[in-house]
């Protein structure tokens, strides 16, 4: 099998036991190891990338702030949002981090589009926006050539706590989400559809 790609549906997990799973997993594989997606759902919680920067953080309330070791600065993650974790081999498949990242903000791209919605990524900062305001956001690791972190898409979930940080480090910035675009679609139907485009446009054969 070409490229096989192993997806799995965690569920809703807590961020820092799935952070370490992550590691392990980047630690143990090996060059035949195959790439897999994994989707989740968080509890409310902020993380902060290598980075970040405390200022960023402006009044988290009773929400927990973790400092990961993801590139970008803060943002946040709760119930329904679709987390995407990539964790891919990207020197086997001849990728540098911004191709990567590229892939998987066309990805978003092309799933909005699906629901006639208009998006675009920005060159100064990684994600996807509608009408300039972010959608998805973005931040990666990669150890040994190899990738982990990835993308959280807003569906249909309390955006407010994105009132209480700089989303991303950038002050004043808005943020969407799905249902305010109209989509009604629930979060297994846009789960399906992601891991589609995405699967196809990087050539993945996929493995459930």
């Amino acid at each position: 099998m070409k490229n096989p790609l192993i997806i799995r549906d965690l569920g809703t997990r807590d961020y820092e036991p799935i952070w370490r799973e992550m590691e392990a997993f980047t630690r143990g594989r090996d060059a035949d190891t195959a790439d897999e997606l994994w989707f989740v759902e968080h509890p409310p919680v902020f993380t902060q990338g290598v980075g970040g920067r405390t200022e960023h953080v402006i009044d988290p309330h009773d929400i927990p702030v973790i400092r990961t070791n993801r590139g970008g600065q803060v943002t946040y993650h709760g119930p329904g949002q679709i987390v995407v974790y990539v964790l891919f081999d990207i020197r086997r498949r001849k990728l540098n981090v911004r191709q990567l990242v590229s892939h998987l903000e066309q990805a978003v791209i092309g799933l909005l589009g699906e629901y006639g919605v208009a998006a675009v990524a920005r060159a100064d900062a990684p994600g996807v926006y509608v009408n300039g305001d972010k959608i998805a956001a973005l931040g990666l690791r990669v150890s040994r050539g190899c990738s982990y972190h990835g993308l959280a898409l807003n569906v249909d979930g309390d955006l407010k706590p994105f009132d209480w940080i700089n989303p991303c480090g950038y002050q004043g910035l808005k943020v969407t989400r799905m249902r305010d675009l109209g989509i009604a679609d629930s979060r297994d139907t846009v789960r399906e559809k992601l891991a589609r485009i995405l699967a196809r446009q990087m050539g993945y054969t996929v493995v459930r």
